[in-house]
């Protein structure tokens, strides 16, 4: 465990014993595909620390329609919001495969985040970011066209979640396409007609659950 807890990236730069003390105060859980961690309005609880498989930020509509507002990998942290502003969650989270989460209760993670101030400064940097994301995100969908909102998306993914070798990035992703769709704020039908042209062109091939990016035709 002491292990994965060293490529969260949350906890890359604690010594063992720090990472040990983590580990005293987590709650180790399984979850299949499909689970929804928690809902938007809910009461924030805890805090969460994606170990293995993947999980969906997303909101609801009054009407029903879901937005999807990111991926989560693992290495990869959610669920501080809440905890650090004492509102209602935000968003909904829901596993997309069978996923594997270290758990901390809000008070402990709170009192982690007074005594270890290399854990807030990524906190803070992490939520600096997402905000950074949002203005993008917003000027995408004021003043970007459809194909390059997709585009940008897939970038985004593969900077995001890739594995590069040579100019082949492999993006291993359980959403399916009308959750592309969400994240890139368009319709299925714009993603698809999108995904087929780079298809076609042989720039993104599709596999079970994963993308294959070639950087030299994208950038040719």
């Amino acid at each position: 465990m002491i292990e994965l807890l060293k490529n969260v990236q949350l906890f890359e730069s604690l010594n063992d014993e720090l990472l040990h003390h983590i580990l005293s105060i987590a709650n180790k859980q399984s979850f299949s595909a499909g689970t929804v961690l928690f809902q938007e309005n809910d009461h924030g609880s805890a805090f969460y620390i994606l170990l293995k498989g993947s999980v969906k930020i997303y909101t609801r509509s009054t009407a029903g329609e879901e937005k999807v507002l990111s991926l989560i990998q693992a290495g990869e942290s959610f669920g501080e919001l809440s905890l650090l502003d004492g509102r209602p969650r935000s968003a909904s989270a829901q596993t997309l495969e069978s996923t594997t989460l270290l758990v901390i209760a809000g008070k402990a993670f709170n009192d982690l985040l007074r005594n270890q101030f290399e854990i807030t400064r990524h906190i803070m940097a992490e939520l600096c970011r997402r905000l950074r994301d949002t203005n993008q995100h917003v000027y995408d969908l004021t003043f970007v066209d459809a194909r390059t909102r997709v585009l940008k998306n897939v970038i985004l993914l593969a900077n995001r979640h890739g594995s590069r070798s040579g100019n082949i990035i492999t993006i291993k992703v359980a959403l399916n396409f009308d959750e592309l769709a969400q994240m890139a704020g368009v319709t299925k039908q714009a993603l698809s007609q999108v995904l087929r042209d780079l298809e076609d062109r042989n720039i993104l091939k599709f596999g079970l659950n994963e993308y294959k990016l070639d950087l030299a035709r994208l950038n040719g």
